[in-house]
């Protein structure tokens, strides 16, 4: 006799769902070394630290 057919929506879904996560991990990873290795953020000057601060203490409304 046949058996009931399984569903085979759960499984891809969650492949899906793993390969999403590994991909956005992965991109994650290149994007820090890229970064890191052109050393986009450097010295920030006193003008632009004041601002800084005001903007992060300053309460949002």
């Amino acid at each position: 006799m046949a058996e009931n057919p399984k569903s085979f929506l759960l499984p891809v879904v969650a492949a899906a769902v793993f390969a999403g996560l590994g991909r956005m991990v992965w991109q994650k990873i290149q994007a820090d070394r890229a970064a890191r290795d052109t050393r986009v953020t450097g010295p920030i000057d006193e003008k632009t630290r004041q601002w800084i601060s005001e903007v992060v203490r300053t309460p949002r409304q």
